[in-house]
């Protein structure tokens, strides 16, 4: 058990992690900036875009499992320097080509290469720091991966268009081996986690995981929350903004900035949230993932562009998703066996990642089927019908959370542990 304060090195582990997912997301969001520059470059319709974005999606949420359950087995040294290092190569090869089908094995190693870094980071702050501080040091690791989206859209997308493409991606990929080097020397467990533990298969770690009601409230609750802003962050905000709400590329880039200054703010509070009140902890999943779905629906219901203003608020209120999906990661480690905690994290990352590809494909599909033959333009009507269509995964995603969530109150309560009806709450606090 570590004591109530964690020791020095913990703090030099976790900032040692911080530096690996700042770059991670560098790695992931820079197509975000670029997709103007991508259809272009390799030729791309709609259904292009979003199958060249959803290819390194897609391997990062296939190889949460296998990732996590390698962080369990290896630790976090060996396989999160590694996946840096496959990362810059990913991005090496995507700087250098016109080819489609090299750009998509680039995305796989870009995908491949991140699939550990968050979830890696959350398995050393449930290792080295007491349970009441670590919702909160999740919410700055993912403010701290906020920073680097920030990064993306400000300095890299200026660097983009000051020196091109290969440059840029040569850049970014130049500093993932820097900070792979040094992630290499401040990476390590605590001495308590060195202790052996009992061995199982990978089959068994996700057995025992994801039959525990918990960890799946955490899949569903990263599931819903997280689709919207990844949506907007990773391929179709920029596209969306210029071609149908008619801004300039700075004005689109600056919207993007506003969705992660939004998470940026909103992550500290959330976190302390969690920490205060765990037993409400879903409630602030259901509320992130309401207020997404009345800022798109506000905005879908206007068939002309909107003011600036209306757009920030647009993009404030969907970037509060971000840091709500790390509850997600919170209910695994609650409920997770200390040597599954891997596994369970890259168990709930799966969720909102896989929501992504799938969120992203949709939106790709309806603009193509609701475009001209050949457009690789699209109206604000078209993006209306687009968007529109995520509304099938904002209710599984809801149905999902309360399911799994009175599963896991009834395994608590079997515990002893009884959480009662937020009405019975609010009316105990009003006498």
């Amino acid at each position: 058990m570590l004591d109530a304060r964690p020791p020095r090195a913990a703090w030099l582990v976790y900032a040692a992690a911080l530096a690996a997912y700042f770059v991670a997301i560098v790695n992931r969001t820079v197509l975000g900036v670029a997709g103007v520059e991508a259809i272009e470059r390799f030729d791309l319709q709609a259904t292009g875009l979003a199958v060249v974005s959803v290819t390194q999606v897609a391997a990062y949420a296939g190889l949460q499992v296998p990732a996590g359950r390698l962080l369990d087995r290896f630790g976090a040294r060996t396989v999160m320097t590694a996946g840096l290092v496959v990362m810059a190569l990913g991005q090496v090869l995507l700087g250098v080509t016109h080819s489609m089908t090299v750009a998509v094995l680039a995305r796989v190693l870009i995908g491949a290469g991140d699939a550990p870094i968050f979830i890696g980071a959350n398995r050393l702050i449930a290792l080295w720091f007491p349970p009441r501080q670590a919702p909160v040091l999740v919410q700055v690791t993912g403010l701290v991966g906020q920073a680097g989206q920030l990064a993306t859209a400000i300095p890299v997308a200026a660097l983009l268009h000051a020196a091109g493409w290969t440059i840029t991606f040569s850049v970014i990929a130049a500093f993932g081996v820097a900070v792979a080097v040094a992630a290499g020397f401040g990476l390590r467990a605590p001495v308590v986690d060195d202790a052996p533990v009992e061995r199982e298969s990978m089959w068994a770690a996700v057995r025992g995981t994801t039959g525990t009601a918990g960890a799946r409230l955490g899949f569903w609750v990263h599931f819903v929350t997280l689709f919207p802003v990844n949506t907007l962050a990773l391929v179709w905000a920029v596209p969306f903004f210029i071609t149908a709400q008619d801004k300039s590329p700075r004005e689109a880039s600056a919207l993007l900035t506003c969705l992660t200054v939004s998470a940026m703010a909103g992550g500290p509070i959330i976190g302390w949230l969690t920490g205060r009140h765990p037993l409400r902890r879903s409630w602030l999943a259901l509320g992130s993932a309401g207020l997404s779905f009345a800022a798109f629906a506000v905005l879908l219901v206007f068939d002309t562009p909107r003011p600036m203003w209306q757009l920030v608020v647009f993009m404030v209120a969907v970037g509060l998703g971000g840091p709500a999906s790390a509850v997600g990661f919170d209910f695994a480690r609650t409920f997770s066996l200390r040597h599954r905690l891997g596994t369970a994290s890259g168990f709930v990352n799966v969720g909102g990642f896989g929501a992504t590809i799938v969120a992203v494909l949709m939106v790709g599909a309806v603009l193509q089927l609701t475009s001209p033959a050949g457009a690789t333009v699209y109206t604000l009507d078209e993006y209306r019908v687009a968007f529109g269509s995520l509304l099938i995964l904002w209710v599984i995603g809801t149905v999902g959370v309360l399911a799994s969530r009175a599963r896991t109150r009834e395994d608590m309560a079997r515990e002893g542990v009884v959480v009662p009806p937020l009405r019975e709450v609010m009316r105990r606090r009003r006498r």
